[in-house]
C-alpha cells in the first residue's frame, strides 16, 4: 500500500504533515502572524511538533498546541531544554543532535544542517538551528527550516529526494533565486515554499517565483495559508 502523506500550511513555516495518519507539525506560529488569523489554533491537535530553531516566530504556538495536544515536541538539544522551561513534561520531550537519527512510529527523521542564528525567546542560546529530513516509507521529505544557502545542501543530493520545503523571502534566509539552487544542491524537482509573505522584508511576488522555478524545470507550491496539498 502506498505511503498517504499530504500537508496543511499554517503561514510561515508552520507546516503540519500527515504521514498515515500521523499528524506532526513543524515551527508553530499562528497566533501572532495576521495573515493566519482565520486559523482556530485550538483545533491544531498533532502527535509530534518538531522545532527547526527558537526564534520567535517559530515557536510561538508551541505550548499552547503542545498543551492542548500532549503532543511530544522535539528540537535540537538546547532548543529542547527551553522546551522543558515552559512546562512541557521531560518524557514529551525529545532532542537530539546533527548525524542524529529518530525512528518513531511514523518513520525515521534525521537532523540536518541550515545555515542561521539561533536564540530562545527569552534571550538565551538555542544551540544551532536545523533542518530536518524525514523518511517515510520510500519517500524522503525534506524541511530546510531558516537557512541560507549552503553547500551543506549537496550532501543531500543522493537521497533521492520526493520533497522539498525550502525558505524563499529572502531578507532572513535565502531568497528564490538561491532556493533555485538550493532545490539543484538537493537534487529535488518538487518545492514548497516557506518563510515568505509574513513580514514586508519578506513579502514576494509570487508569479515571479512561480515562473522563475519554472524556467528552472522545477516545480513551485505555494497553498494557502489553511491549504491543503496532498504530496
Amino acid at each position: 500500500m502506498a505511503d498517504q502523506i499530504s500537508i496543511t500550511y499554517y503561514g510561515q513555516s508552520c507546516v503540519e504533515f500527515n504521514f498515515n495518519g500521523t499528524k506532526v507539525l513543524l515551527d508553530p506560529f499562528i497566533t501572532y502572524n495576521t495573515l493566519a488569523k482565520n486559523i482556530d489554533v485550538s483545533s491544531i491537535h498533532p502527535e509530534y511538533i518538531f522545532l527547526s530553531h527558537g526564534h520567535q516566530d517559530h515557536v510561538a504556538d508551541m505550548e499552547l498546541i503542545q498543551k492542548n495536544s500532549n503532543a511530544t515536541v522535539v528540537a535540537i538539544v538546547e532548543t529542547a531544554e527551553w522546551v522543558r522551561k515552559q512546562g512541557v513534561a521531560p518524557e514529551k520531550v525529545v532532542e537530539f543532535n546533527f548525524g542524529g537519527t529518530l525512528t518513531l512510529p511514523f518513520g525515521k527523521v534525521k537532523m540536518v544542517y541550515a545555515l542561521h542564528t539561533n536564540s530562545t525567546p527569552d534571550g538565551n542560546y538555542g544551540g544551532f538551528p536545523c533542518g530536518y529530513v524525514f523518511f517515510i516509507g520510500d519517500r524522503r521529505i525534506y524541511f530546510a527550516g531558516d537557512t541560507a544557502l549552503t553547500l551543506e545542501m549537496k550532501l543531500l543530493s543522493d537521497l533521492h529526494l520526493d520533497w522539498a520545503f525550502l525558505p524563499i523571502g529572502g531578507h532572513y534566509t535565502m531568497d528564490m533565486i538561491d532556493a533555485v539552487k538550493a532545490a539543484e544542491f538537493v537534487n529535488c524537482k518538487n518545492i514548497v515554499g516557506i518563510h515568505y509573505d509574513t513580514f514586508p522584508p519578506i513579502a514576494i511576488n509570487k508569479k515571479e517565483a512561480t515562473t522563475l522555478f519554472q524556467k528552472s524545470g522545477l516545480r513551485l507550491e505555494l497553498p494557502p495559508i489553511g491549504g491543503k496539498l496532498i504530496l
